[in-house]
């Protein structure tokens, strides 16, 4: 069946009729859209359904309990021509740890200094006495005489993982109180050669001099680190920066509180990783864990108990070592001067058990 010319005319019409009104009304369906810039209100709500990263709340937390350390040492050099001796200043961050006036930095911040002043962040400075000092850590607490003062909350450095954004707080070159974020890049960082104990976390945040001995804490304000060092071709920061883990600056510190010095166990023995070359000589399984000690202190326990170079550590009261010795290291250090230590060693094609009076460790080695 065909239609006829007549029968398609009404429909093209009607068509055409009904476009005519729709642009009629709304006109712009045939313009460009006009450019539109809107000012929006952020509102709370707003920023938590679109996630706006924001470290604010962690730093107005952290920031008041770091303060600004200026240090004041006289010089060996003879006086100068008003006869007095020259000064020097030196610059470093510290952290409070209490309210009543304990705060920690780096040893070598005051380690030559005759006179610590502590800058608050409200203004105030105030003389410092220096409680102690543990070169080994790299850590001093000092005391100002004040009550009241912000203090930090430390949380165990073991809850962190490599990724985790962190924020480092302190003075670098004199500059004023900076923060600065970046995450972690690493954990368990040692022979690094830069202190006795090494147990570092690593990170990307900017740190300079002056951050030493200022703060490094986690996206919800809590302290996981005393920022230490550097790795550094120029003197600037390249990315590599170090921080002293919290559980040890709690458990130096409190040494420090109660006894004004840090009480370690000892035995004197220089030991390394256990190498495959190593195992086969003496008869181990290439993949057996142990420590070749390679060298006994005169006179110390270790001496005294029998131990000889070229035995292999395999067990310290029980527990098999591993890795490259620190964590034996510091597993002894933590052995109360006095004690029985039972080193399990591997000699000659034997396995000896030997008893070891545990001692205290010399300031020097």
């Amino acid at each position: 069946m065909s239609l006829r010319p007549t029968q398609l005319i009404w429909p093209s019409l009607a068509g055409i009729l009904a476009a005519v009104l729709i642009l009629q009304q709304f006109p712009n369906l045939l313009s460009e859209p006009a450019s539109r810039l809107e000012v929006v209100d952020v509102t709370e709500e707003r920023i938590v359904a679109n996630a706006i990263p924001s470290f604010a709340p962690a730093v107005q937390q952290a920031a008041p309990s770091v303060v600004s350390l200026f240090t004041q040492s006289k010089t060996s050099d003879a006086s100068d021509e008003t006869g007095s001796s020259p000064v020097l200043l030196n610059l470093g961050s510290g952290v409070i740890l209490t309210a009543d006036g304990y705060i920690v930095t780096n040893n070598h911040v005051v380690a030559a200094a005759d006179k610590v002043i502590v800058s608050l962040s409200d203004g105030r400075e105030q003389a410092a006495k220096i409680v102690g000092t543990d070169p080994e850590s790299d850590l001093a607490l000092l005391k100002v005489d004040l009550n009241g003062l912000p203090s930090l909350q430390l949380v165990s450095s073991t809850t962190l993982k490599v990724g985790d954004v962190v924020l480092a707080i302190g003075n670098p070159f004199g500059v004023g109180q900076t923060v600065t974020q970046g995450i972690i890049s690493g954990l368990d960082r040692n022979q690094l050669g830069l202190n006795t104990y090494e147990d570092f976390i690593q990170t990307d945040a900017a740190i300079n001099p002056g951050n030493s001995g200022g703060a490094l804490i986690t996206a919800r304000g809590d302290l996981v680190g005393i920022n230490t060092a550097i790795f550094s071709k120029t003197g600037g920061s390249q990315g590599i920066g170090f921080a002293i883990p919290s559980d040890q600056v709690v458990q130096v510190m409190n040494e420090l509180i109660r006894n004004g010095r840090v009480v370690r166990g000892w035995v004197g023995v220089e030991a390394h990783q256990l190498a495959v070359t190593e195992a086969r000589e003496v008869g181990l399984p290439e993949t057996q864990p142990g420590l070749m000690i390679s060298g006994i202190f005169r006179d110390s326990p270790a001496q005294r108990a029998g131990l000889r170079p070229g035995d292999v550590i395999l067990e310290i009261n029980d527990r098999a070592v591993k890795g490259n010795g620190l964590e034996a290291m510091n597993y002894i250090a933590k052995v109360t001067p006095g004690e029985i230590t039972y080193f399990t060693v591997y000699r000659a094609g034997e396995t000896l058990r030997l008893e070891i009076l545990t001692s205290e460790r010399p300031r020097s080695q």
